[in-house]
């Protein structure tokens, strides 16, 4: 099993760590995270863990933050000292709510309880399962903002303000409507799949263009679409020939 800790005090880190490997030694701890902004940035570049443990007074801001801008949708298995939330950590993928200090028994029953779910569901009745606990009920269809780091500091956009993303030296792009470039956390692919796909169109490997940042469709050499954006584009804009046909569909919905 592969997990993670989202908890801003050492020392109750690594008392988890040591119970979980108390109880399976093969559990993995793949990272522990003290900050909502430090727990957003892991999740959008790893893959989603099987199991996460949380608290939810973290050193930068409550942990109910994590789920409006990172695409968590592993159950959860809250440690806090506050039973004030249990309400609203059953809305967002808990299947267990621990309070602090953490007994080793509880520890135990939660674990229990998270493998006999997983193992009496074959995994398409075990994703519909957790789906009926609340896990990722919560998510909206399609991402509404971004979380863009820039320096020390986080700043959010919203889809509204984005007219296109692009890839360059490996890096993706977001551009804003009023002309800003800004290094995003995420592929073109995982942008495809969280954007909404009647705004959001993947012209190219290097390009996702939004409906409204689309000027001028140039019929270009062999029947090729070039297009101009706004704002412009340092590169240049085609359209790859495998995706002419569903563009153009696109484009007339």
């Amino acid at each position: 099993m592969n997990t993670i800790i989202i908890e801003d005090e050492n020392l109750t880190a690594q008392r988890l760590e040591g119970m979980l490997k108390k109880y399976d030694p093969n559990i993995k701890v793949l990272a522990v995270l003290p900050s909502v902004a430090e727990s957003i940035q892991w999740l959008r570049k790893n893959d989603s863990p099987d199991l996460v443990f949380m608290d939810i007074h973290l050193e930068d801001d409550l942990c109910f933050k994590i789920f409006e801008f990172a695409p968590l949708t592993s159950p959860v298995i809250f440690t806090t000292a506050y039973d004030e939330y249990m309400v609203k950590a059953f809305k967002v993928n808990s299947i267990d709510y621990l309070l602090k200090p953490i007994n080793y028994l509880e520890l135990i029953a939660a674990l229990d309880k998270y493998k006999t779910l997983k193992a009496q569901f074959s995994k398409p009745d075990f994703d519909t399962l957790l789906h009926y606990f609340g896990i990722g009920a919560q998510q909206p269809a399609y991402k509404t903002r971004f979380m863009i780091t820039v320096g020390t500091k986080i700043r959010s956009i919203e889809v509204g303000e984005i007219a296109y993303f692009y890839s360059d030296e490996k890096i993706t792009f977001l551009v804003t409507k009023d002309g800003q470039n800004l290094p995003i956390d995420f592929s073109l692919d995982k942008l495809s799949a969280v954007l909404d796909p009647k705004v959001f169109f993947r012209i190219s490997r290097q390009f996702l263009v939004g409906f409204d940042a689309i000027q001028i469709v140039h019929t270009h050499f062999k029947g090729k679409l070039k297009l101009e954006l706004a704002p412009k584009s340092r590169l240049e804009v085609f359209v790859s020939g495998d995706r002419m046909t569903d563009f153009k569909e696109w484009l007339g919905k």
